[in-house]
């Protein structure tokens, strides 16, 4: 080992470009896999994970891969299931928190009783909820998050049995859950509180929550899914339907069983793109080692004089073999450590930035696992980079070395041939990352170049207020409240319009509701397929900067009088009506015996579910109507403020919107407060992580096989400097010396060029899911690729060539 290590410091600057270039290549691949690792292979932190499922439907004629749960199916489940231990029902909310310092409104969990003991999350003070604390009409309790406990209460452990305000009623603290406690990637949460359903008042519907369940030890996920068929049907006999609804049409809406890892949930889409980028990286720590392997084999030559004589004094070719491994294996290991730290530096900045709403993203570290993986890519890299120089230097040729007489010999092209093999490799790689790339690039042009239901959304501020019961009985006085907010708001200086509504553009919030046209035939039984809903305000879209097509806005004499009116979205009416303008004086409700509503406008399309997906067919009710599922009387007691202002973004203009609303009322906090611009850099996170990703993985691929031609014709020119000097002197142009070694590199690029892209024909259909109105086998991205790589390999030639036609044949000969 020491002679190696001696060997190593007497070419530091072999081995510093050696150790730089492993450390990048082996850093980026341990820092990739520590994000896939955290996400998509640990466990989810909770005992006996893999047990954990999420309970999902189908309900296929209405188009629905994935239906929520409801009530029903929750007692459903509960009473009548033969393979879970528990189940439990969640829905993510939002309370306000008054009566002890400014207002404020936080992340809260609804559950039921069973949720948190089937997850085996135990408070770590106090206790969880009992049936007791489940019914409807029991004193109200709350657990508080960990976080929530230190930042409210300071850690006292007396705030166990005092009393919060939630949305204005009181609520005992019964206890705190351990600082590690996280669900679904809800980082921010502060309070637990019970659903309290009350079973008597459960009807078929209302499809907004989730559900969770542990199997029973050695039930699979076959069985469970059995089980939930089995019980689907059950649910029409114990529960009536949802007013305005027939059992008829729930059984030919044919509900199915969706039973999956609860992980799955947790973890969502990200896997493809994860995967994705452990191949891409994992291609350029093989160009890397290319690159690597190049220098081994210019350092090997250099010293096959010293193996020859050690070869004759009786050095066994296994002796030799087992050197040059060991150094590089030594080398590729090295190269490991200093991967790890740049790994670590990578992954702080990564969790810092949080890309794309990455999940799980307070899981990802270096861990064992991660560290087994960085040595095995070590050794793996330093046995693949050093084999190369074994097998062409520590066999019987090593006596040729004897032969040659000096190793400055002209050499001819078999000797050439293993250096030109992983150049080719270099630039085949390198084109299929650089395609990569540029189909990522086009995607985001693409994307940009989509309207998506708004414009200048650095000018759109949005805030989240909720008016609960406890402040505003009546559904009049909530939607008063609203209206004077609106118009302290309005007079603001710089204010240009403002708005409500339940779903702001690409807020990941949305609903759905069947959708019955006055002019459409159904039958007795048929449900129409299911399309989002939002409820909003006069003046919401001027506050977006979104058009009518058609028709009108709403106005506050609608909203007052609940005149039946609504909008739609232009994809609603052409999906209905072919045209906006024939959706005018058209009637629609959300069920068979509601009230028909008339169509007064249609709005341009909003793209909620991002600029990536076809804009949905919307429903706009207004924030207050009547006859509304069975109600008398709707009003939205959670709304969204779109407020158009150039000033929008800074604290000034928070600040006066704060004081605005608290003008109206000081007990209403302000939450979510964002431009819509952050929600669409929100939306397009994911696709512009993966561009960034993408093009640093070329980038270094491009590098490194500029490198690679760089190195092979520096160093053919250098092993020809002899026959270069005697072509000069015997007349031959230096013109024509340059275009010889430029054509080297030309050669080996096309080659690898051929091969690059037909291994990018197939490879890239692997990111047809990432890509937007762009092919896999986009020409245009393939031809400027090309080209890219070809200017790049000529500059890379040219340079070491150029230094070829300027030696003097006198100097050249006098080499020998």
């Amino acid at each position: 080992m020491k002679p190696v290590l001696r060997r190593l410091a007497h070419a530091p600057m072999f081995t510093a470009i050696v150790l730089i270039t492993l450390a990048i290549g082996i850093g980026a691949n341990t820092a990739i896999f520590s994000v896939l690792n955290g996400v998509l292979l640990k466990p989810l932190p909770y005992p006996d994970a893999d047990r954990l499922v999420a309970i999902w439907e189908t309900a296929h004629l209405q188009g629905m891969q994935e239906v929520n749960a409801s009530p029903a199916t929750y007692f459903t489940f509960r009473e009548e299931n033969r393979t879970f231990q528990d189940v439990g029902l969640w829905r993510r909310d939002s309370a306000n928190i008054t009566g002890s310092g400014e207002p404020e409104q936080v992340e809260s969990l609804d559950v039921t009783d069973g949720l948190l003991p089937l997850l085996g999350a135990a408070p770590i003070r106090g206790r969880w909820f009992t049936r007791k604390d489940d019914l409807p009409g029991s004193p109200k309790t709350v657990i508080l998050t960990y976080g929530y406990w230190q930042r409210k209460f300071g850690g006292d452990p007396s705030a166990l049995g005092r009393r919060l305000l939630v949305d204005g009623e009181a609520h005992e603290i019964i206890g705190v859950m351990p600082p590690g406690f996280r669900f679904m990637s809800s980082g921010r949460l502060a309070l637990i509180t019970p659903l309290q359903l009350d079973r008597a008042k459960v009807f078929i519907g209302n499809f907004s929550y989730q559900a969770v369940a542990r199997l029973k030890p050695g039930v699979p996920l076959a069985q469970a899914n059995a089980d939930v068929a089995r019980m689907l049907p059950m649910m029409l006999d114990k529960f009536p339907p949802a007013p305005g609804i027939s059992l008829q049409m729930f059984k030919e809406a044919r509900f199915g069983p969706l039973v999956r890892p609860l992980k799955a949930d947790v973890v969502g889409d990200i896997g493809t793109v994860l995967w994705v980028l452990m191949g891409t990286i994992g291609v350029v720590l093989f160009i890397a080692c290319a690159n690597v392997a190049n220098l081994m084999l210019v350092r090997a030559e250099g010293r096959q004089q010293e193996l020859a004589i050690r070869t004759a004094l009786g050095a066994g070719w296994g002796r030799i073999a087992r050197e040059l491994l060991l150094e590089s294996v030594t080398l590729g290991v090295a190269g490991g450590a200093l991967g790890v730290g740049l790994a670590y530096a990578a992954l702080m900045l990564l969790v810092a930035i949080g890309p794309g709403n990455l999940p799980r993203l307070d899981e990802i570290s270096i861990d064992q696992r991660a560290v087994l993986f960085t040595v095995l890519v070590s050794l793996a890299a330093g046995l693949l980079f050093g084999l190369m120089p074994v097998f062409k230097y520590a066999g019987p040729q090593l006596n040729a070395a004897l032969r040659q007489g000096g190793r400055n010999a002209s050499e001819g092209r078999e000797r050439h041939r293993a250096r030109s093999v992983l150049v080719v490799v270099q630039v085949a790689l390198a084109l299929v990352l650089l395609v990569g790339s540029g189909l990522m690039v086009r995607t985001v042009r693409a994307l940009r170049q989509v309207q998506p239901g708004f414009t200048s959304g650095e000018q759109i501020l949005t805030l989240t207020l909720s008016i609960p019961e406890a402040l505003a009985p009546k559904p009049e006085q909530a939607v008063r409240t609203y209206h004077n907010i609106m118009q302290k708001v309005a007079a603001i200086p710089g204010v240009a319009s403002t708005g409500l509504t339940n779903s702001i553009t690409m807020d990941g919030q949305t609903d759905h509701d069947p959708i019955f046209a006055a002019d459409k035939t159904y039958a007795a039984a048929q449900v129409p397929p299911l399309r989002t809903y939002k409820f909003i305000s006069p003046g919401y879209f001027k506050s977006m900067g979104n058009s009518i097509l058609a028709g009108r806005d709403l106005t506050w004499t609608d909203i007052y009088e609940t005149r039946p009116v609504v909008l739609v979205s232009e994809a609603l009416a052409r999906e209905l009506w072919h045209d906006p303008g024939a959706a005018l004086g058209k009637q629609i409700r959300e069920n068979p015996q509601s009230v028909w509503r008339e169509v007064v406008g249609v709005a341009g399309n909003e793209r909620d579910d991002g600029v990536n997906h076809k804009a949905p067919a919307i429903v706009y009710w207004p924030l207050m109507l009547k006859d509304f599922w069975g109600q008398p009387l709707v009003a939205q007691r959670g709304e969204i403020f779109a407020i158009r202002s150039p000033r929008s973004g800074s604290a000034g203009f928070l600040n006066e919107v704060r004081q605005a609303v608290w003008s109206v009322n000081p007990d209403l906090p302000i939450a979510n407060v964002r431009t819509v611009q952050e929600l669409y850099d929100r939306s397009m996170a994911r696709t512009s992580f993966m561009l960034v990703m993408l093009s640093l993985a070329a980038g270094m691929a491009l590098l490194l096989g500029i490198v690679g031609i760089y190195g092979v014709i520096s160093y053919a020119v250098s092993q020809r400097t002899r026959e270069i000097g005697i072509r000069i002197a015997l007349g031959a142009p230096r013109q024509s010396v340059l275009q010889m070694f430029v054509r080297q590199g030309l050669v080996l690029t096309a080659i690898g060029l051929a091969c690059g892209l037909t291994a990018a024909a197939g490879l890239t259909g692997l990111m047809k899911a990432l890509l937007f109105e762009v092919s896999p086998l986009d020409p245009i991205t393939y031809g400027a690729v090309s080209l890219v790589l070809a200017a790049a390999a000529v500059l890379a030639s040219y340079f070491p060539a150029r230094r070829a036609t300027g030696i003097e044949p006198v100097e050249a000969l006098r080499v020998e």
